[in-house]
């Protein structure tokens, strides 16, 4: 299996397709990932499971891949159903996780925008600007900037898993030029979707993060480190100039307009 460790999940994934689903079943979800080539011994690690559940799921997948050899499997563990919640000890990764609260607020009401949305108004278009605001300074500038200017500097940022979030970084980019763009030409049909597309990215890219990425820097990070980080995140807060309480307050009356 030796070979096998060092190979590209999804290339083992195309050669073997049960494979995939044997990873789903342990809250692993390698196969609709549209980016990453991670390899196989590296999400071992990035996922950190028991030792007896790590070594039954290798028997599972050797079994599916060498299917000649018989494998027995004895079964030491309950696959989960579900995915552990983590409890995040350091302070910058409670930041993060704490911003990713607010950020998940905006992401509900979308829905009650995009369906109220009157672009041939002034208030109309005064609300979807503010909500693309929120998105360029809040979710962008403050809190996706600390992530990659501060804290994957930490760590070798080559890896498939940083590569999969900083290509969800740039399609949220991309998307927030795109409702610009309607916005300025009152496309309201575009602005829409744009608007539920991005929903639907950083609803999987906050998941990916709160459940697989932050547990894993949480664990790998030293003290000194965490101090560090901790310093340089109160310094970029300061330095964007971004009031995160501006957007609390958006989010606040928002939802008492539009939820019961």
């Amino acid at each position: 299996m030796e070979q096998y460790e060092n190979r590209g999940i999804k290339e083992i994934i195309a050669e073997f397709p049960e494979v995939g689903t044997v990873l789903e079943q342990y809250g692993i979800g390698c196969g609709p990932c549209t980016v990453g080539m991670c390899q196989l011994k590296d999400i071992l690690e990035i996922h950190q499971m028991e030792p007896e559940q790590e070594r039954e799921l290798m028997l599972r997948i050797e079994s599916v891949i060498y299917p000649e050899r018989d494998i027995q499997i004895f079964r030491e563990t309950t696959v989960p159903s579900e995915r552990k919640v983590h409890v995040f000890h350091s302070l910058p990764m409670q930041k993060l996780v704490g911003e990713h609260v607010q950020i998940k607020r905006w992401l509900a009401l979308i829905p009650f925008v995009v369906e109220s949305m009157d672009l041939n108004s002034e208030k109309g278009q005064e609300l979807v600007r503010d909500g693309i605001d929120l998105i360029r300074s809040y979710a962008d500038r403050l809190h996706h900037g600390k992530e990659e200017d501060i804290l994957f500097a930490y760590f070798d940022d080559s890896l498939e898993i940083f590569q999969v979030i900083y290509q969800d970084h740039k399609e949220a980019r991309n998307l927030v030029k795109a409702m610009l763009a309607s916005l300025e030409a009152t496309d309201t049909r575009t602005l829409k979707e744009h608007l539920l597309a991005y929903r639907s990215l950083l609803a999987e890219h906050i998941k990916k993060e709160d459940e697989i990425l932050f547990p894993w820097l949480d664990r790998e990070l030293t003290a000194g480190q965490i101090e560090e980080i901790a310093e340089k995140f109160v310094l970029k807060d300061k330095e964007t100039g971004i009031d995160p309480g501006k957007y609390e307050l958006f989010l606040d009356n928002l939802e008492q307009r539009f939820t019961p």
